[in-house]
């Protein structure tokens, strides 16, 4: 009975879900149907293909310079790789000093200072005074500049930098005057030549002069201070005279952002290029590499009749194969192309007199004919005032330096050190150093035919450049080996690279200035 009941209800089950047979033409009509709507959709699909083969792909980089379409994405991609700066990781300029920083209170002793060399050097040299008055809690006279360097030139602090604001911005570290005072003129003076690269002990030793005098007189400026192991609030200091003190007076300041509005309104990035090819650069170094013999003869006088250059015999190979020489305009040039700026850049040269004039000059202009001087950014009537005076000149191609796109150095002297440490400051703004030594090989084996221009040649350049751009990185020390005051010489500049004692990362306790 079991088994009956269950057969019964299994056929019924069974009953309900039989599947429904088609017959013969059904079947031959529905597989017709499937195969002509697999047709049409084949030839629908091919016709898109085809019609976006036909089309440029405007989301795809491409590298083709075959049509405009193409090239739109390409250097979209190259410009960010050629003009970002880089990534700064979060950091940024920070001077305050520390809660247990107080300022000097030393008014009845005086410091005055004869600030040696050009521009940078005496703005660096004057940094590290108003930090050494600091040190030994004196009150700074406002410095006198050079008139005795090549340059000649004749200005004094207030044509150059504005003296009201320098006084007045370090008011709580150090008391400035602009004079010393009448009753101490004729005083006896201690003169000081201070040893190179000194540290805070060495001028806490020095405050014994005071013991014996009041007037302290410092015949040299550059390179007083240490880069390295000072205190915090010390090298602090020396940023805040550095970037803020130092302002420049109010006519340069006024016709140097004039003239980078101008590069500006162009609607064009541009390359500031400190190209040191002139003649004081290259006598000084001894480097004649591409020179004719008549050219270098003429530097060798020069630096023989120039009494504070000390070496006189210099062998101009070796020191271009040791990458101590500037690049020359050629060289530049091959440079600039072959990191993959293209012929239409932007260029501004800050520099003086370019020697040889356009003979030299042309070897760059002929790969990048857009260079731009200030005589052709400003009007005659604007740069008169600047005429026969090198550091005021100077002081507009520091602006525009600092203030331009990509910084280019063709030589590692005192303005390219301070504009690279002002980009550093202000926030990692790209800075390409070449390096010289190594690019030398490159230009040697280019002239020996071992190597061509073109991709290869790029790829070399653009990997040995890769971490020369002006990262994030700390200041370097002192070459390994080297021993006593030598190994100081080695040390990269403070104002090089203030990294990390005046750039602070977002996480840190003093609030950014």
């Amino acid at each position: 009975m079991v088994n009956r009941y269950t057969n019964s209800n299994t056929l019924s089950s069974t009953s309900r879900f039989r599947v429904r047979k088609f017959s013969p033409s059904a079947i031959t009509l529905y597989t017709l149907f499937i195969f002509a709507f697999s047709i049409f959709l084949f030839f629908f699909y091919l016709r898109n293909l085809i019609l976006v083969q036909d089309q440029d792909p405007p989301t795809l980089p491409s590298f083709s310079l075959q049509s405009r379409s193409n090239q739109v994405p390409e250097l979209h991609f190259y410009d960010k790789q050629l003009w970002d700066s880089p990534f700064s990781h979060g950091l940024h300029s920070c001077v305050k000093p520390t809660s247990k920083y107080k300022g000097a209170q030393g008014f009845d002793r005086y410091l005055t200072v004869r600030s040696n060399g050009g521009l940078n050097q005496m703005r660096t040299g004057i940094s590290d005074m108003v930090a050494v008055a600091y040190i030994m809690n004196a009150t700074l006279v406002i410095p006198q500049l050079d008139k005795r360097s090549f340059w000649q030139d004749t200005s004094v602090f207030s044509d150059i930098f504005d003296e009201l604001h320098f006084i007045e911005s370090l008011r709580g570290d150090i008391r400035v005057v602009e004079e010393l005072p009448k009753n101490l003129e004729a005083v006896p003076r201690a003169r000081k030549h201070f040893t190179s690269w000194s540290s805070l002990g060495y001028y806490r030793e020095m405050k014994s002069l005071w013991n014996e005098y009041q007037v302290i007189h410092v015949a040299k400026s550059d390179s007083r201070l240490a880069n390295n192991d000072l205190p915090l609030d010390i090298q602090r200091l020396r940023c805040r005279a550095m970037y803020h003190a130092l302002q420049f007076s109010p006519p340069i300041e006024n016709l140097g952002k004039r003239l980078v509005d101008r590069l500006r309104s162009r609607g064009e990035r541009y390359i500031a290029l400190h190209l040191r090819y002139e003649k004081d650069m290259l006598s000084f170094t001894g480097c004649t590499y591409g020179l004719m013999d008549a050219e270098s003869e003429e530097l060798r006088i020069l630096r023989e009749n120039t009494n504070h250059w000390k070496v006189k015999d210099i062998n101009s190979t070796e020191q271009r194969l040791g990458g101590f020489c500037p690049l020359t305009p050629k060289e530049v040039g091959i440079f600039l192309q072959a990191l993959g700026f293209p012929p239409s850049t932007s260029i501004y040269i800050a520099a003086g007199e370019i020697y040889g004039g356009n003979t030299h000059l042309s070897e760059l202009s002929s790969r990048f004919p857009n260079l731009i001087f200030k005589e052709s950014l400003a009007t005659p009537e604007e740069l008169k005032d600047f005429i026969n005076h090198a550091s005021q000149s100077a002081a507009l191609d520091y602006i525009i330096s600092v203030e331009s796109d990509v910084f280019v150095p063709s030589y590692s002297g005192n303005m390219a050190r301070a504009v690279e440490g002002h980009r550093r400051f202000l926030g990692h703004r790209k800075t390409i150093n070449p390096d010289r030594k190594g690019l030398v090989e490159i230009f040697d084996k280019l002239v020996s035919g071992e190597l061509e221009e073109g991709v290869a040649l790029s790829h070399l350049v653009q990997r040995m450049h890769k971490n020369r751009q002006g990262a994030p990185r700390k200041r370097h020390g002192s070459l390994p080996g080297l021993k006593g005051k030598a190994r100081l010489r080695t040390e990269e500049s403070f104002y090089e690279n203030p990294f990390p004692e005046c750039i602070c990362s977002s996480g840190s306790k003093l609030k950014k200035t």
